[in-house]
Formats: structure tokens, sequence, C-alpha cells
């Protein structure tokens, strides 16, 4: 069952990660660089995370594995860069509402072929008709959004 804090904590974390793209678009125009931008924000992220690892002490995990690690697992900061460094250029273009919509759109699309084809160890999920029937409505939700901009 789904625990209500959890849900409020999911819908706080996603207003703030609405915040993300204007602070580093508006980051970029006072640097001049949209990539210098980025690499501002990827740094504050990596020492926010060493500080919060550095206080988690023992329950922060073992190093020692991360050698045993898979390649393909460094897609997740290459995809984080791509997010940041893509928002700083799309988000100003499209309006932070409709750069969203269309990332939640991309989101779920994506989603839905991970659970189809089970990627990463997940485990595979069928695609059903109601769940192509949400898709559209998300992508028309998408078009509706980028329209009224």
């Amino acid at each position: 069952m789904l625990h209500p804090f959890h849900l409020a904590a999911a819908i706080a974390v996603g207003a703030c990660l609405s915040f993300q793209p204007p602070i580093n678009a508006a980051m970029a125009r006072a640097l001049g660089s949209p990539l210098l931008a980025a690499t501002v924000s990827i740094a504050i992220s990596l020492v926010t995370v060493l500080l919060l690892f550095a206080v988690a002490g023992r329950g922060a995990g073992d190093s020692s594995q991360l050698r045993a690690l898979p390649a393909w697992v460094l897609l997740g900061g290459v995809i984080g860069v791509v997010f940041v460094a893509g928002s700083i250029h799309l988000a100003p273009t499209l309006g932070v509402a409709a750069f969203f919509v269309c990332v939640v759109a991309g989101q779920l699309l994506g989603a839905t072929l991970a659970d189809r084809i089970g990627a990463f160890g997940a485990q595979v999920q069928p695609i059903s008709g109601t769940k192509l029937v949400g898709l559209g409505l998300v992508l028309a939700g998408a078009a509706l959004v980028q329209r009224g901009a």
C-alpha cells in the first residue's frame, strides 16, 4: 500500500525539481555558458551528496564494491548531465511547464519500454490497452500544454 507521506514527499521532490531548469538557465545567462552552468550545478550536487555520504556513516554503503559494478550503470550519471544541460537549453525556450510536461511524457514512454523489456533487471510488465490509452492522454496533454504557451 502506498503511504501518504511517501506520496507527499514524491510530490515535493517534483515541485523542487521544477525550479532547477529556470535556476540553471539564470545561472547560464549570468555565466554566459550553458555548459559552465551545468558544470557548476553538477559540482554543487557532487559536494552535497559527498556531505550526505559523510554524515550517513556506516549506512552509506560499501564503496569497495564500485569495481564490481557493470559499466552500464555509468549511464545514470550521463542521464543526469543530459537532463541538467538539456533543461538549461529547453526550459527557457519551451517554458518550464511545457518542458516538464514533455519530460513527464518522455519518462512515461521510457518507463513503459523499460517495464516491457525488463530493462536493467526490472520485472517485465506487459503493456495493456489501458496503459496505451493513458500514454496517449499524456501525449495529448503535452501537446495541449505546448499549444497553450
